[in-house]
């Protein structure tokens, strides 16, 4: 799925909040920047490929077209150490992680909302957990994109590391735990409302923060 999401992002066709959230990632993972380039390299060679047809046929109108500059993929340089948010996101914020201002959302975790999207409902937010801090047990009406910013987390899947993005849909069910060495920060992206699951005495708890 996140090698999709990077074609998509090279191709253009991503909306906005993942198009930031992937080119953060991208930013953060020199695997999928070279995965990222390599595609890019790719849709060049197409390109030129297909410009050599239209000569060849003699069609003057797509030899005009293909003449036409191609939109500009910009190469995502590597993150500055010195900073925790990546320059794709902190391009989109206008500012840096020292002025976010946060929202206590339950003990324990704090929210940013970004962008929220009443027509379609989707959002864009970044998320600050303590460490050790639980997310209530929840399932998704839809896709769910987690960067990973600084930290880490774990469900029933493992353990996400600072870069790495967790996929979720309609068939996750899951209890996001923050790791206990320091706070965990992330970047998410919704395209449907989440879901509360299991027990209540299991939800109060987590949403209580014990």
């Amino acid at each position: 799925m996140l090698d999709a999401l990077i074609s998509e992002y090279v191709a253009g066709d991503l909306p906005e909040p993942a198009r930031v959230l992937v080119a953060s990632h991208i930013e953060m993972k020199p695997s999928s920047a070279m995965m990222a380039r390599t595609l890019e390299a790719f849709a060049g060679e197409s390109l030129e490929a297909a410009k050599t047809r239209a000569l060849v046929s003699g069609d003057r109108c797509m030899e005009n077209i293909m003449r036409s500059p191609s939109p500009a993929l910009r190469l995502v340089q590597p993150r500055e150490k010195h900073h925790v948010l990546p320059q794709a996101l902190r391009d989109h914020l206008g500012y840096d992680l020292a002025d976010v201002p946060w929202k206590t959302k339950l003990p324990g975790l704090k929210q940013h909302m970004i962008e929220h999207d009443k027509d379609d409902g989707s959002e864009m937010s970044l998320l600050w957990a303590r460490p050790g801090r639980a997310l209530p047990n929840h399932t998704h009406e839809g896709l769910e994109l987690t960067l990973v910013l600084d930290g880490d987390f774990h469900d029933h899947r493992g353990t996400f590391g600072r870069g790495d993005v967790s996929v979720a849909d309609e068939d996750l069910d899951h209890r996001p735990v923050a790791g206990m060495t320091k706070p965990c920060l992330c970047l998410s992206v919704l395209f449907a409302p989440i879901v509360l699951s299991g027990s209540k005495m299991g939800l109060l708890g987590d949403i209580l923060g014990l």
